[in-house]
């Protein structure tokens, strides 16, 4: 995962290291100078490090995303921070209409070294404007990739990954995540072999043995402690065994690398914590279908939240949001919700 021994510390070692070896990177964010290092920290020591590559700006998304995107055009690599990723609905125009086109509408392909990233979700008690998971609106997007910040992955990698591809990213980070531990580091994780499997998506895995499992969990990186705690439920309780993939890429996704562990799944649930209606998992849930349909033991199923605004109260936003209770459910009714 890199240094640090929360999954938030490593981001920041990350960045660091990034900063020391790419000199032409630069970010842009609100409230990104020491001692603030943004709203959570995560920037915490660059702007010191860094004062000519690390700035503060005023508060305008759009403005801040569009001048990555004329950064990125005249050679740059930039990093913007989205104070929380509910703003990113304001830098949807330069993120759809500027950056991801200038990859390809001007007659040649041109580098554009863009990372927007976005703390994302809730279960902090942030209310509905700042709790919300919105990659569902940036899926489809010509040249544009989505990610999600994982204890399963090493951070570094992933990123410098999206850097020399050369193509414009939106980096979602469950805030959740940042106090976590990685994989393996935990008590728990004692029970379970994890795994990086690669591929375009960066798959990871986690499962108990080598048999195969009753079911298949396929989740992003801010439910992968659910997911596992859920499983573990499932297994004491139910001796019902699960594996669980995670995709570091959230789209395009790439399913080959991880075809052999998906062939042996006998049920699949893909888990997210965004709105039901459409978004990464009903994609993901239409091409395992097709993949899979002669050998499944019944449709791919997808457990969301429903259709609603995430509360402020605490306990109405648990009952919206996906827990590990939640999940424990559906792997033992075999039923599915969202």
């Amino acid at each position: 995962m890199g240094q640090g021994t929360r999954v938030g510390e490593c981001l920041t070692a990350a960045l660091h290291s990034l900063f020391d070896a790419r000199p032409r990177l630069l970010m842009l964010g609100e409230d990104l100078a020491d001692p603030y290092g943004g709203a959570f920290g995560i920037s915490r020591g660059l702007s010191t490090k860094f004062p000519d590559r690390v700035l503060s700006t005023p508060i305008s998304e759009a403005a801040i995303t569009g001048m990555a995107g004329g950064l990125a055009l005249m050679g740059d690599e930039v990093i913007v921070e989205i104070m929380f990723g509910d703003f990113i609905t304001l830098a949807f125009d330069p993120i759809v209409n500027f950056i991801s086109k200038s990859v390809t509408m001007y007659g040649r392909t041109l580098n554009m070294p863009v990372i927007i990233r976005c703390p994302s979700g809730g279960n902090r008690g942030y209310g509905p404007t700042h709790s919300q998971n919105l990659q569902k609106h940036f899926i489809g997007v010509p040249n544009l990739s989505l990610h999600e910040l994982s204890p399963m992955h090493p951070v570094e990698p992933v990123l410098t990954r999206i850097l020399d591809r050369g193509r414009p990213a939106v980096f979602f980070e469950d805030k959740v995540l940042y106090t976590q531990k990685p994989c393996g580091q935990h008590e728990d994780d004692r029970l379970f072999e994890f795994s990086q499997l690669g591929g375009e998506a960066g798959w990871a895995q986690a499962r108990f043995t080598d048999e195969p499992p009753d079911w298949l969990l396929i989740a992003p990186g801010g439910l992968v402690r659910r997911a596992l705690a859920a499983m573990h439920r499932a297994m004491l309780e139910q001796e019902i065994t699960s594996s669980l993939l995670a995709p570091s890429q959230l789209f395009p996704l790439d399913f080959d690398p991880v075809l052999p562990a998906i062939a042996e799944a006998r049920n699949i649930l893909i888990l997210d914590d965004g709105p039901a209606g459409g978004g990464w998992p009903v994609l993901a849930a239409d091409a395992l279908h097709r993949l899979l349909w002669k050998s499944l033991d019944a449709p791919v199923s997808v457990l969301q939240p429903d259709c609603v605004v995430v509360p402020a109260a605490r306990h109405l936003e648990q009952q919206v949001l996906l827990q590990d209770s939640t999940i424990y459910a559906a792997i033992a009714s075999g039923g599915m919700r969202g």
